[in-house]
């Protein structure tokens, strides 16, 4: 176990029991510890953040169009990049519910903050949402969850090449795809993901997304395809490549459990994700890192996420997971390190393809 990570409950070893033990607090008692303003949304905080973002895309949009020169286009691309990125998790806070308690606003700022990235917001929105009810299943986790020794032996060799050799790069085609063994697209009304009613809400975000790639399409015909790739392309591969990372970093990781279903529920998968520090990139992407508090109460605003944090680590003692590895380490090594899973067990752990031992129970 790296020194630096504090992990969950007992270092994995075999264990000839059928379940992992229940955990020794619940729900009820984090929620408790938590002051009850960090549960209440302000309207304005939120719309602040998120014209903030939109402020400093259009300056360097700016400053982009008056230096106009090769040299500059790639410190370019990596900033705006970047607030593409922070812009993404303010419509992710309206995807919960967090940035407002009135629905029809989150669905404006959620759409306003997703289409011009390409997110179609009500699709991502829906599917997050399986992801944050079954964080920790192996059976029913949404995104970036392990697959079995079995199964990663029979991928054919493009599924291994994104999942596993460029993860940075698969966000756009989980959009389409989604992940191994998950079938249906975040566009189409009748896919899996959605449920009957849910389909007006696709197809506005779907209709929205359709026409931000015509508006796209316009920009290059007019100006040129080196114009989208410079004001454009370059800054969405960055958004890509960070949301990607953010998201691997919370769920990959050798010491995080995975459980299969009749040893899961709720609040022990939402404790299998880990809390990362970015430095002074936290502040401009609105705290993601601080992400066990928010799989745990996943209607909280991301400017509560601190406090709650700080009320719940000593009911959660050992169970509270964070790495003080950098950002760029932690990704390596478990880019390296974290394979599939044992077919067998209720409780498991990441393998790489060279280890031997079964770890979990």
């Amino acid at each position: 176990m790296p020194h630096n990570l504090i992990a969950l409950g007992e270092s994995a070893t075999v264990d000839s029991s059928p379940r992992s033990e229940a955990l020794p607090f619940t729900l009820q008692d984090l929620k408790a510890s938590i002051p009850a303003c960090c549960f209440e949304p302000s309207v304005w905080k939120s719309l602040s953040y998120f014209f903030f973002d939109l402020g400093i895309i259009a300056v360097l949009y700016a400053i982009a169009h008056t230096i106009d020169a090769w040299w500059f286009f790639p410190c370019f691309w990596l900033l705006q990049g970047t607030m593409f990125w922070a812009l993404f998790v303010v419509g992710h806070d309206c995807g919960h519910g967090s940035f407002s308690r009135q629905k029809w606003l989150n669905n404006l700022i959620g759409h306003l903050s997703h289409t011009p990235i390409l997110v179609p917001y009500h699709g991502w929105r829906i599917s997050h949402r399986t992801h944050h009810s079954n964080t920790g299943n192996l059976d029913t986790d949404e995104s970036w969850y392990p697959v079995s020794q079995s199964k990663y032996e029979q991928m054919p060799w493009y599924e291994k090449l994104f999942r596993f050799y460029l993860p940075l790069l698969a966000y756009p085609i989980y959009l389409f795809k989604r992940s191994s063994d998950r079938k249906g697209s975040h566009f189409h009304p009748d896919s899996a993901l959605f449920r009957p009613s849910e389909r007006g809400d696709v197809l506005t975000s779907t209709s929205l997304w359709l026409l931000m790639v015509a508006f796209l399409g316009g920009l290059a015909y007019a100006y040129g395809w080196l114009f989208l790739v410079q004001y454009y392309v370059g800054p969405y591969i960055v958004f890509v490549i960070w949301l990607d990372l953010v998201t691997f970093l919370h769920h990959t990781e050798q010491e995080i459990p995975w459980y299969r279903d009749d040893d899961w529920y709720f609040l022990k998968g939402a404790l299998s994700t880990i809390d990362r520090d970015y430095g002074f990139l936290n502040s401009i992407h609105h705290d993601i890192g601080t992400h066990v508090a928010h799989h745990i109460f996943l209607n909280m605003p991301h400017y509560h996420l601190k406090a709650a944090t700080k009320a719940i680590k000593p009911i959660l003692g050992t169970y509270y997971r964070k790495s003080d590895e950098s950002i760029w380490s932690g990704f390596v090594r478990s880019y390296r390190t974290c394979r599939f899973v044992p077919n067998v067990g209720l409780q498991v752990y990441y393998q790489a393809p060279n280890e031997r031992s079964t770890k979990g129970h």
